[in-house]
């Protein structure tokens, strides 16, 4: 079985992206004047929207303004690493 995590920890965010192979991003149609617009991460081959790569700074600081939570797992239901990870609300389920 595969049990999603649910965090907003930096650190951990940051080490689990990387371990992975990808960047923090932003979805470039959004993006303005005050920042990063939708936060994304960028696994190399798996994008599929026009990503722009952002600093981890610039990610942290969107992510912390509009008080999200990462969702994320560690393993696939076949014990392979997963890459599946989302943005939620924090506090929603």
């Amino acid at each position: 079985m595969s049990d999603s995590k649910r965090t907003r920890d930096h650190r951990q965010i940051q080490k689990w992206v990387e371990e992975r192979g990808g960047k923090p991003a932003t979805v470039t149609s959004t993006k303005s004047t005050k920042g990063a617009g939708l936060l994304r991460i960028d696994f190399p081959g798996y994008s599929g929207d026009n990503l722009e790569e952002i600093s981890w700074d610039d990610f942290f600081d969107k992510f912390d303004r509009e008080n999200i939570d990462f969702l994320y797992q560690e393993k696939t239901a076949d014990g392979k690493e997963s890459r599946f990870c989302k943005f939620v609300s924090s506090g929603s389920e």
